[in-house]
């Protein structure tokens, strides 16, 4: 399985969905590739959001090694799954995918968790830290569910 986390800049949501997402399927002994991306280019090269990596560390999760990267066409060719983090994220996903775009490949993270009902989450990076764990909160029980979805190994 291979799973992509998308949102706008790659450094404050997606990156922690990754992390979250690959601590478990590590937790579940998954060989799941997990990695995330933005639809903006304006962190290209940088490590997750400070908040986000503290927020990553008090729950055992290290995202330090991360470097935000922009979301291509072609990964529509290299996943089995897109997440977007926000309707906004998703719109311009199908911007930039163009001829790539494959709409059974693709939907908003928390529609796992809440089907049909496109609850965006909140970008944090002008907000406080509690942003932050409210947002970690929120990909961490997304992320419960795409484990008991897709894991065929229980």
């Amino acid at each position: 399985m291979k799973i992509l986390m998308v949102c706008l800049g790659n450094i404050c949501r997606s990156p922690l969905a990754e992390g979250i997402l690959q601590h478990k399927a590590e937790q579940h002994h998954l060989n799941w590739i997990i990695d995330s991306a933005g639809t903006e280019d304006a962190h290209v090269g940088e490590a997750p959001h400070p908040l986000s990596q503290k927020v990553g560390l008090l729950h055992s999760i290290n995202i330090g090694g991360q470097r935000a990267r922009k979301f291509l066409a072609t990964d529509f060719n290299q996943f089995d799954k897109i997440y977007a983090m926000a309707t906004d994220v998703l719109e311009n996903i199908r911007g930039i995918a163009g001829k790539y775009y494959d709409a059974k490949k693709i939907g908003l993270l928390m529609d796992e968790l809440y089907p049909n009902q496109h609850i965006n989450i909140p970008d944090p990076w002008y907000g406080s830290e509690d942003g932050y764990h409210r947002v970690f909160d929120m990909l961490n029980k997304a992320c419960d569910v795409i484990i008991k979805k897709y894991c065929t190994n229980e």
